[in-house]
């Protein structure tokens, strides 16, 4: 049966401002041998989440841990029975075999970010609790950089919460950005949050970031691609992007013919707004 982490003494009014339920979804907690922590979750072209979602499937990943929140968005998705489900966040785990000489992992992702800055951090010291209970020794986080075009190879920027792990990311066989100060702005939500707080508790971490169109209907599939190709130079898990399914790929085609359609209008809409700024110009003096 899971276990809840809600301590029953306080009262619920409390848990309801403050606390994270969390759900262990497991009967023993795994011992697991020099595991990393990678963050996956909706932001700008959902790049992070597709990718670790990606990897959660290839990697046939255990659901370790679900997290409930009065913070939680007020809404409810609709599933393909057509019943709702409560918005997720969860970890998920990969142990391999010793012989193997690859690392455990932990593997967090969801349908949703925590919605103002308190839960967001709040988030972020229970989710590094987590990996200082599994002696986590690095933290990787994903996400997407807005573009107003479709990239056609999107490129992965690196950051980092030390010199040291991002010299390791930024050698040449990573496929790595050299640099990133003056392209990329503020990292807002977890993905940079976490690096952040790591920082604070000397936990080495570092954030993979793809190109992606900057659309709220736009999936970044490419852009997963190339952080899922990131990792699996660093980390030797052997995913085949090739395996993708068709179902994916069409989905890819279908969006990339609608996306095309929207940077169209968009390049509209900016010409006839330069354009009108210019008349408007014309009256002033």
């Amino acid at each position: 049966m899971p276990q809840n982490y809600i301590n029953p003494n306080i009262p619920i009014e409390k848990h309801m401002k403050t606390a994270w339920e969390i759900t262990q979804e497991v009967k023993t907690l795994p011992k697991l041998h020099n595991p990393l922590l990678i963050e996956g979750l909706p932001g700008i072209g959902n790049v992070g989440k597709i990718a670790i979602d990606y990897l959660i499937e290839e990697l046939e990943a255990i659901k370790l841990y679900t997290f409930f929140s009065y913070k939680f968005p007020h809404s409810v998705f609709i599933n393909e029975k057509n019943l709702i489900e409560m918005p997720k966040l969860e970890i998920y785990y990969k142990q391999f075999p010793p012989k193997s000489k690859k690392r455990d992992v932990l593997l967090l992702s969801g349908d949703i970010q925590p919605i103002d800055e308190e839960s967001c951090y709040s988030f972020c010291e229970e989710i590094l609790k987590i990996a200082s209970q599994f002696k986590c020794s690095e933290v990787i986080t994903t996400g997407g950089i807005g573009l107003q075009h479709i990239p056609e190879k999107p490129k992965v920027f690196c950051t980092a919460n030390n010199e040291k792990i991002l010299k390791e990311y930024l050698k040449k066989d990573m496929l790595v950005e050299k640099e990133i100060f003056g392209i990329v702005g503020p990292i807002v939500g977890v993905s940079g949050i976490l690096l952040g707080l790591g920082q604070k508790r000397h936990l080495p971490g570092v954030a993979l970031l793809a190109e992606t169109f900057n659309h709220p209907m736009y999936l970044g599939i490419k852009g997963a691609k190339e952080i899922i190709r990131v990792l699996d130079t660093k980390l030797k898990y052997n995913i085949n992007l090739k395996e993708m399914t068709q179902e994916i790929l069409a989905a890819e085609k279908e969006i990339m013919k609608k996306t095309t359609e929207w940077a169209s209008e968009m390049s509209q809409a900016t010409a006839a707004g330069t354009q009108a700024k210019k008349k408007e110009a014309s009256y002033i003096g």
